[in-house]
């Protein structure tokens, strides 16, 4: 049994999310939101630590983080669950972050996602964006709205990630998961693959280039339901991101393909509940709406806002409206909806008097 094992196992048994390592420094875990020191252990040198990710891999895999100096993989252990791992160098030595992924997928009823987030799992075609920074639970989102489709329709879904992290059983629907590196040669690669695939479903696990951005524009276009993610923290930043990624000459293109194909924007983050024992999600929603092709094309992003606003029957809603509820019933501290707020002055009166 590999040695980082006993660390691993502490993370789920911690109820943590994450595992960093790195040369110098004792392990740590992030529980809650905060990173915090795992008793009993010392700090691990360089060498020490190397050898104790050395054991998880297999030689080829080490070699080629040796060469390139960063890998992704994952790991499974019993008992404990799967794990996102991410070996790195650093100026005083090597690092690595494990990030657990839970066994069995959470339902979208116990995320607690809003019943329009629930809704995009009956869409047929369209793209669907789910943003957010790293550790927002954007992939723990997307896993409960594909469990949600395999277990209601007949479908081949298809998910392209790096590396997969919930692994789906085959239930009413055909699930193919594709790790890129190990299954295709890259996003791209898989996802012009799933347009002659039969695919009616395709999962992209982040949408990180040109190619794969504008893959997943066409095969939206061409009657798929896409989902795919980006580290973006607003609809707005969004739909800017999707366009800024084409060269300046195609990008009147892309907010046309991008008008006709967007279905929705998700995006979220993670907050640390009021009573620090969890982590509750916030979001901001976008649905399409007859104006909202128009408006891409036009690139009229800063009028996003009044959708939002004039949305709130279908279920959009903007960030601000959800940290707002959620500080309100007591699920997060004012304080903390404050420091994420657009409208600092709307969340004055929930902020908490200083103490003495």
């Amino acid at each position: 049994m590999a040695r980082l094992d006993e660390l691993l196992r502490r993370v789920e048994t911690d109820g943590g999310s994450d595992l960093h390592l790195a040369a110098g420094r004792e392990p740590r875990i992030r529980i809650h939101g905060h990173i915090e020191a795992v008793p009993g252990w010392a700090p691990l040198d360089d060498a020490s630590l190397r050898t104790l990710l050395r054991e998880l891999v297999a030689p080829a895999r080490w070699d080629a983080f040796t060469a390139g100096h960063d890998a992704d993989f994952a790991y499974e252990l019993a008992g404990a669950g799967r794990f996102r791992a991410n070996y790195f160098e650093q100026h005083l030595g090597v690092g690595a972050v494990f990030r657990r992924i839970p066994e069995k997928i959470v339902p979208l009823e116990s995320l607690g996602t809003p019943p329009a987030v629930e809704r995009l799992a009956r869409l047929k075609t369209g793209l669907v964006l789910v943003t957010g920074p790293t550790g927002s639970g954007k992939s723990t989102t997307l896993a409960a709205l594909i469990d949600r489709i395999n277990g209601a329709s007949a479908r081949h879904i298809v998910t392209i990630e790096d590396p997969i992290e919930f692994v789906h059983q085959n239930r009413k629907s055909i699930v193919s998961q594709r790790e890129v590196g190990t299954d295709t040669a890259s996003f791209g690669a898989a996802l012009r693959a799933a347009i002659r695939q039969d695919a009616s479903v395709v999962m992209v696990g982040e949408m990180r280039d040109l190619e794969t951005i504008s893959l997943a524009l066409t095969a939206a276009e061409m009657g798929m339901l896409v989902f795919g993610t980006l580290h973006t923290n607003s609809t707005a930043k969004t739909i800017d991101r999707v366009v800024d990624a084409f060269p300046s000459d195609q990008q009147a293109q892309a907010r046309s393909m991008l008008g006709e194909s967007l279905a929705a924007v998700v995006s979220q983050f993670l907050l640390r509940t009021k009573d620090g024992q969890g982590r509750v999600a916030a979001h901001e929603i976008l649905l399409r709406t007859p104006g909202l092709p128009n408006l891409i094309r036009a690139g009229n992003t800063q009028l996003l806002a009044s959708i939002l606003q004039g949305g709130r029957a279908e279920g959009m809603q903007t960030m601000d409206d959800s940290l707002f509820a959620l500080a309100s019933n007591g699920r997060i501290s004012g304080e903390d909806a404050w420091v994420r707020a657009v409208d600092k002055r709307r969340f004055e009166p929930l902020r908490e008097a200083p103490q003495g």
